[in-house]
């Protein structure tokens, strides 16, 4: 928000158009800290070990949708910080999706999604979100379990900051733990020297915060004396009571937001004391006091932030331009500006397996629609966490927040909202630290989409300032040939790359008067320039704790729904398995059983397997980076999951397949570095004898060549990049089906719809469609959008 609004005050405050120190100091602050937030919306709160985890990324630069990253990396952790698997998704207008296979051996524990773009990791690492997810597993020795209790501090807070003799003064009590708080508490003020009368008492508004009203006397101790509902209490000091200073008073209204500025024994009274009011770190108001007064008053009108809601900071400095009072305010909080989705059509019915319907106006303002359909399980229980509390509040904040989804609710507290935000430090920037000139290093600058460096190395030499051919293949595309020149470093760049496929990368030396090309001796390596950022930090505390396994492991209702899901999927798909098998098996020709007798020795040998010949059939396997990439979704029932090095190792129906090269047991790293034009056959073994679930590559022999039709082959002058990860297809489905080898008795699917992208087409509504499960009696359906203006649509509700 880069708009500044100055409002005229009454006659003893006006607007400030220069000003020495400060004036610069606000320079600083609109050129310099552009910040971003990041938001992931996953389809559940927990999940089953061999789940799939669906998730929507909103990327947001304070409170709109940012334009400055089209990357964002999402990285998926153990407790360990381990990294389990990570995704690089395309940021179109600040929004982008994807998803996580859980292995089916994934231990009980609690795991941890990172997510932040490039530009982020200039500043603080704590501004990064780190979203929870806890992982059951019956098959593992340890349980999650619920702590029963936590340890916890209290703070007092003084409004503005100040603690001055005679004025009425508001404070907030704030609780933390580094676990999630349990129950409400309350507390009382007492004057040290009579700690048995109490000044004032007070009840929590929730978990996190309380206030209360005092007026001190100097020469006074105060403390404050915090008790949970165990009967658990901690002492806290007020602090100590100054004859001198500015008491800050703000009051929210629905015409904005009045502040009362009240002097005590300043030698200038308050006379070119100035008020600056930032919003999502920009300038937003700045007003000077020119009169000899000890109090001033004025409203802040609400169009300060164009009529939306977000976090005031009102900074009160004197006329040296020292900062000697503060506040955070929320705009507006007793009106939301929230649309609701326009509901033209539905068809909603409870019948087991049904087909359910809501169609969205054609006619609205919005066109792209996030929308997820849960079974509700009626127990109404609210929301912790949600893009609203991220985009408003836990965003910008480093401490923890318990429930902060309650802060827009329905039936919010306005006045705990406020509380919070006296407890609370803006900490996007320090104004001590911007008067003094400091700028934020950015190291690393907010790109368009992907870039790499490439670097030809000719009979070991670097290519400097040379001529060269580059040849750019993606996917089965036709290659692009385009001249190019290396650079005095001898690089070339290729930027702002937005793909999806593996792209082959290809260099050609020419001579001198660019008449011939050669590619003897060349070398050639790519190097990406967006490239993740290891996590230095601690993840945040969780209500949850590992114990060892005793007897039958209890687990949640959702997660047993979970894993018999699994095995629904399992069962619906074996079928499919078995028949694509019969039908693989039909399609080969002598030459395939010839050529699999000839490389197979005999525990090898197997009935139950798919092959793939290379030598006597076109694979069409030359733009794949390697072997595995070009095996996913070629074999039913084999899937990848990469590991902490980046590489895709096998599974087969949700158990590890064993790699083999040659008939000998091998890593995923050896097989990625086979040609595939040295490549003659792959074979994949499902469960049979001794070898179990296995994939084995078999080189070529003696005079045996890949049968292709295409350019064939990587070689040392070309290099094979991943661009953006793309997204899985949640399949629409009801697993209803008249065939009785695959009847399913118990449908427990959770997640009945997800669509990242449901949008306006030119014919048909946006059409939000699912079949029930078999128990579902009514529907959570949560639909998040916004407008070419960033306006806000959020709408969470039951269907029934």
């Amino acid at each position: 928000m880069k708009n500044i609004f100055c409002v005229l005050l009454i006659s003893l405050v006006s607007p400030v158009l220069a000003q020495r120190q400060l004036e610069k100091a606000i320079t600083n602050l609109e050129n310099n800290y552009e910040q971003e937030k990041v938001y992931i919306l996953t389809d559940k709160s927990q999940y089953a070990a061999g789940d799939k985890i669906w998730f929507k990324s909103f990327v947001f630069e304070g409170y709109n949708r940012s334009a400055l990253s089209t990357t964002l990396f999402v990285e998926l952790y153990n407790s360990d910080k381990k990294l389990i698997d990570w995704k690089t998704v395309l940021l179109t207008n600040g929004e982008g999706s994807g998803d996580f296979q859980l292995k089916e051996n994934l231990p009980e524990q609690v795991y941890f999604v990172r997510a932040y773009t490039p530009y982020m990791t200039n500043f603080s690492e704590d501004f990064q979100i780190v979203k929870t997810l806890p992982v059951y597993n019956p098959t593992s020795t340890e349980s999650l379990v619920i702590a029963k209790g936590s340890d916890w501090s209290a703070k007092a807070f003084p409004e503005g900051g100040t603690f001055i003799n005679g004025m009425p003064t508001k404070f907030a009590v704030r609780v933390s733990s580094d676990t999630p708080l349990l129950g409400t508490w309350t507390g009382k003020v007492i004057d040290t020297q009579s700690p048995n009368a109490p000044i004032t008492t007070f009840t929590s508004f929730d978990k996190n915060v309380a206030s209360f009203s005092i007026t001190p006397a100097l020469g006074k101790k105060y403390q404050v004396i915090v008790q949970d509902h165990t009967g658990k209490s901690k002492t806290v000091d007020l602090p100590q009571v100054t004859d001198m200073g500015v008491h800050l008073e703000v009051y929210n209204s629905k015409e904005g937001i009045k502040y009362t500025l009240k002097g005590v024994n300043l030698k200038q009274k308050l006379q070119n004391y100035k008020i600056v009011g930032t919003i999502n770190n920009h300038l937003a108001y700045k007003a000077n006091i020119n009169q000899l007064i000890n109090e001033a008053s004025s409203l802040i009108p609400a169009k300060i932030n164009n009529e939306a809601n977000g976090i005031l900071q009102l900074a009160i400095f004197d006329e040296q331009d020292h900062l000697v009072a503060q506040r955070l305010c929320f705009v507006k909080p007793n009106s939301l500006h929230i649309e609701k989705a326009e509901i033209i059509a539905q068809n909603i019915k409870q019948t087991p397996r049904s087909f359910n319907s809501i169609d969205l106006s054609p006619e609205s303002y919005f066109k792209n629609y996030t929308v997820l359909v849960s079974e509700d399980d009626g127990t109404q229980a609210p929301e912790e966490e949600n893009m609203l509390s991220r985009l408003w509040l836990t965003g910008d904040f480093t401490s923890k927040i318990d429930s902060p989804a309650q802060y827009f609710s329905k039936n919010a507290n306005t006045e705990a909202l406020d509380a919070l935000l006296i407890s609370e430090n803006w900490k996007r920037f320090d104004w001590n630290s911007v008067l003094s000139g400091f700028v934020p290093a950015i190291k690393t600058n907010s790109q368009q989409f992907l870039s790499y460096r490439i670097k030809p190395i000719k009979n070991n030499a670097l290519l400097i300032n040379s001529s060269v051919i580059l040849a750019l293949k993606l996917g089965k595309n036709e290659p692009t040939l385009t001249p190019s020149k290396t650079d005095q470093n001898g690089y070339i760049y290729l930027d702002n790359l937005n793909y999806s496929e593996p792209l082959n990368v290809s260099v050609l030396a020419t001579s001198e008067n660019n008449q011939e090309s050669s590619t003897d001796n060349l070398f050639v390596t790519v190097e990406p320039l967006v490239t993740p950022t290891p996590f230095k930090g601690n993840f945040p505390g969780t209500k949850y704790t590992l114990v060892k396994t005793s007897g039958n492991k209890t687990l949640p209702p959702s997660i047993t729904k979970a894993i018999n899901n699994q095995k629904n999927s399992r069962k619906n798909g074996s079928s499919d398995v078995q028949i694509e098998e019969v039908k693989l098996t039909g399609k080969k020709k002598d030459p395939t059983v010839e050529l699999n007798s000839q490389l197979s020795s005999g525990m090898f040998n197997s009935l139950n397997s798919t092959i793939f010949d290379f030598v006597n059939e076109d694979q069409h396997a030359a733009g794949s980076t390697d072997i595995l990439s070009w095996l996913q979704g070629r074999a039913a029932g084999l899937v990848f999951q990469r590991n902490n090095l980046g590489e895709n190792v096998p599974y087969i129906r949700g158990s590890k397949a064993q790699l083999y090269l040659d008939e000998m047991a091998t890593e995923p790293g050896m097989i990625m570095n086979v040609p595939i034009s040295n490549i003659a056959m792959v074979k994949i073994i499902k469960g049979s004898g001794l070898v179990g679930n296995a994939v084995l590559i078999y080189t070529m022999r003696g005079n045996m060549k890949p049968k292709s039709n295409e350019k064939e082959a990587q070689k040392n002058n070309s290099s094979v990049i991943k661009g953006y990860d793309r997204p899985s297809e949640f399949l629409i489905e009801t697993l209803d089906t008249d065939d009785p080898e695959k009847k399913i008795e118990n449908d427990t699917r959770e997640t009945l719809y997800w669509n990242p992208n449901l949008f306006d087409s030119e014919y048909v509504p946006p059409r939000i469609k699912f079949f029930n499960n078999d128990t579902a009696k009514q529907y959570k359906v949560l639909i998040i959008s916004f407008d070419e203006d960033d306006h806000i649509l959020y709408q969470n509700e039951v269907f029934k």
